[in-house]
């Protein structure tokens, strides 16, 4: 979920959505699943290709998730993931999470993963997600935290990497270490009764090396991101082949272990 004051740091290539479809309640809101039940309404903020969307929607069926993002050629990828699962329950929006075009106190959730490091105003957006959801309701957001990413074994490129995503994703008015700053947001926002949490997703098994390594190898040379990073004059395309290089060689490495800090917030209105 992007607006008008920022630009998606990700865009869409294929690369990008094989690690969004990835993405569950189980390995992605799972400090939600607990107070989810039958009947709800659900807001799903920035909703991507839909994984997590039609999975919410299978736990609150009979109710109603509101898929939104902010472009319509985006929130086409919900639409089919939830056509191709037979998911009835979800209805879609384009819509801007710092004006969200809903009355005041329409949803028991309101839920948002991995947006707000990529909005203008990440304040702007939670007051606007607690301005629609019910009193008693939640407000559920998760961000990964850039600067907490952890690997092993420690290499240059991976770290020329984290440098040149953070300089990007900054130049685009985005946050990329958002996760730790979750909590001054939510205050801000006005938030006094809030749950904080924090889990990780963890890439060490041959399986997940390959699967992450080759994803962001492909990634640094084909998404958005390296578009843009080239735009920008932070990067040129030799620097980002020897970083996609590096991704490949930590896939390969028999002790290669990658781990994606992420804070987490029930925000109740």
């Amino acid at each position: 979920m992007t607006s008008k004051d920022a630009v998606y740091t990700h865009g869409h290539h294929e690369s990008v959505l094989r690690s969004h479809r990835w993405r569950t309640v189980e390995n992605s809101a799972a400090y939600l699943l607990p107070h989810l039940r039958p009947g709800m309404s659900l807001l799903d903020v920035g909703c991507g290709p839909g994984t997590i969307t039609a999975e919410l929607a299978a736990l609150v069926s009979p109710g109603v998730v509101t898929a939104v993002e902010v472009t319509a050629e985006a929130l086409a990828l919900a639409r089919a993931e939830a056509e191709r699962r037979g998911v009835p329950n979800v209805e879609f929006a384009v819509a801007d999470v710092h004006t969200l075009d809903f009355p005041d106190d329409t949803f028991d959730v309101v839920h948002a993963h991995q947006v707000l490091q990529h909005v203008g105003d990440p304040v702007q957006a939670l007051r606007e997600m607690r301005r629609v959801c019910k009193p008693g309701g939640i407000v559920a957001v998760r961000d990964s935290d850039y600067a907490a990413f952890t690997w092993f074994p420690h290499l240059p490129e991976l770290q020329e990497w984290m440098a040149l995503y953070q300089r990007v994703a900054r130049g685009n008015g985005g946050e990329p270490d958002a996760g730790r700053q979750l909590l001054s947001w939510a205050h801000k926002a006005g938030f006094t009764d809030v749950t904080v949490s924090a889990s990780a997703w963890c890439f060490a098994t041959p399986e997940d090396r390959d699967w992450w390594g080759g994803m962001w190898a492909e990634r640094i040379l084909k998404s958005d991101m390296a578009r843009q990073a080239i735009a920008l004059g932070a990067t040129t395309e030799e620097d980002l082949r020897r970083m996609s290089g590096g991704w490949l060689t930590w896939a390969a490495e028999r002790d290669g272990w990658l781990s994606v800090l992420h804070g987490e917030l029930l925000c109740r209105p």
